[in-house]
């Protein structure tokens, strides 16, 4: 007869905490005293073994990449996670996948998961901050960031795109054309691009005008359409994503901005239906597939020897969505 085998998660409802939580006891990092007690004590009476899994890890790991996104159906997403299956299928690896939702609880939970199915090398499209990663890294399993780093965590090496040039690009297209009122459409772990927005607009810079939508659809449309009504003195946008840059599209038509006549828009990731919007939309495109298989080479490659980090360009892609800044 076949008894199912303990896992993480029973451990965290028998203690009433997250998986987050018990990883983080298991592993040495930092709990109350009161909550370390409480999940040692349902650990030892669920009969939990993490020698199985945590202690003697490098001993029975099954090898594998365990992947990390935050939404497969997103296409910047899923060219990435070809990039790492094509990657990984030429050194003949297989790939566990599972998406986070830009959630840092759920990732989390997700690693926990790699964790008991043995894999060995983790490339992740990071949500949690460094603290939440902490007790990850402490594990001893090799791990490469993609398209996102952890701010102070320097000693993990991350495969991005040059965000900072591709903004200074866009902007620098906006404000030639007269455009003056720039707005920054953004979403989860987008630092760096808005850290870059800033730097390009310089005085031009209005707070007001960065506006920021959880990772959903729903949340994206909703910011976009605040922004235009809140402010319609403005006359540029930059997207930071295709999923913003959707919401972009869709809120501005519901409000009858005409594209680029009353409104300019930039967009992160040339996805396919970006040629086909009316007007095609002009975008920042990103290698998505490309940064995914270069996460993939590091990881596999990560030995004794930490691995350099890598820093792809972007492209301006000038098609029919901007245009002069319309006068009063």
């Amino acid at each position: 007869m076949n008894v199912r085998r303990t896992t993480i998660k029973d451990v965290a409802e028998a203690a009433g905490v997250g998986v987050a939580t018990v990883s983080r006891v298991l592993s040495g990092g930092s709990a109350s005293p009161e909550t370390r007690e409480r999940v040692l004590n349902a650990a030892t009476q669920l009969d939990y073994r993490p020698s199985a899994l945590g202690r003697n890890l490098r001993q029975r790991r099954s090898g594998g990449i365990g992947l990390l996104v935050p939404d497969i159906t997103d296409s910047f997403y899923g060219r990435l996670a070809d990039g790492v299956l094509a990657c990984a299928r030429s050194a003949g690896e297989p790939v566990v996948l599972g998406t986070t939702g830009d959630d840092a609880e759920r990732e989390a939970e997700q690693i926990g998961m790699l964790l008991e199915q043995g894999v060995e090398r983790v490339v992740a499209v990071p949500a949690g901050n460094a603290e939440i990663w902490e007790p990850t890294l402490r594990t001893g399993l090799t791990m490469v960031f993609a398209h996102r780093p952890v701010t102070a965590r320097d000693d993990v090496p991350a495969v991005l795109a040059d965000d900072r040039a591709g903004v200074r690009t866009a902007v620098d297209y906006l404000t030639g054309l007269g455009h003056r009122r720039i707005a920054y459409l953004g979403g989860p772990g987008q630092g760096q691009r808005v850290a870059a927005f800033r730097q390009s607009v310089g005085a031009l810079l209005d707070e007001e005008l960065i506006v920021f939508a959880r990772g959903s659809r729903d949340s994206a449309y909703a910011a976009a359409a605040g922004l235009f009504q809140h402010r319609p003195d403005l006359t540029a946008v930059l997207a930071g994503g295709n999923q913003l840059g959707e919401a972009a599209v869709l809120a501005a038509r519901e409000l009858d901005l005409r594209v680029p006549k009353d409104l300019s828009l930039v967009m992160f990731d040339d996805v396919p239906w970006a040629e086909l919007c009316s007007p095609p939309l002009t975008v920042i495109a990103q290698p998505a597939q490309d940064i995914g298989y270069r996460a993939a080479e590091l990881v596999l490659r990560a030995g004794a020897r930490r691995p350099r980090g890598v820093l792809l360009p972007t492209e301006l892609i000038v098609r029919g969505s901007c245009g002069p800044r319309r006068t009063p």
